[in-house]
């Protein structure tokens, strides 16, 4: 390759070079006038935002330090009372025996009446839902051991307590 040829490559490329690192690097420029920035509305709210969280974090910071000998969430360890007081034991209410025991009432709903068509008629059986439980009874059964089925219409049932034999009816609604 010829010399020249050599220079003149080296040199452009030196050229090029000088002209990549000019247009890089910024430098002052004396002409432009430099204008006054005005803070936005985001800017000034942010600004109020942050004044505020301040002024809200100084005022939520407790100003009285805890007792060190403090309660334990984790012993489960009672403290003893300095004064014990004295229990007297009470008597439990005296109870007759002419009184039987009632039970208390319970809530009875009649979900539905199932229908079954058999020789000797329409046999119906009462799906009533007490405490939690659905209790299937016909004529004559028994439901949670204190009312017994006497009578299934199309619509109502009727229940005999076994306690004292009222009466308790139980309608579709």
């Amino acid at each position: 390759m010829p010399f020249k040829r050599v220079v003149t490559i080296v040199g452009t490329g030196a050229a090029l070079a000088a002209w990549l690192a000019a247009a890089a690097t910024s430098g002052r420029r004396e002409n432009i006038e430099s204008l006054p920035i005005k803070p936005s509305a985001v800017d000034r709210r942010g600004a109020e935002l942050a004044e505020e969280i301040s002024r809200l974090r100084e005022r939520l910071r407790p100003s009285a330090t805890p007792r060190q000998p403090g309660r334990n969430l984790f012993s489960f360890a009672s403290r003893r009372s300095a004064s014990v007081a004295s229990v007297q034991p009470v008597a439990p209410p005296v109870r007759s025996d002419n009184a039987p025991a009632r039970l208390a009432p319970i809530p009875l709903r009649l979900s539905g009446i199932a229908e079954d068509i058999s020789s000797n008629g329409v046999e119906r059986t009462a799906i009533i839902s007490a405490s939690g439980q659905l209790f299937f009874a016909k004529e004559g059964e028994s439901v949670a051991d204190q009312y017994r089925v006497t009578r299934i219409s199309a619509d109502v049932v009727e229940l005999a307590d076994l306690a004292d034999g009222t009466l308790l009816r139980l309608a579709l609604k």
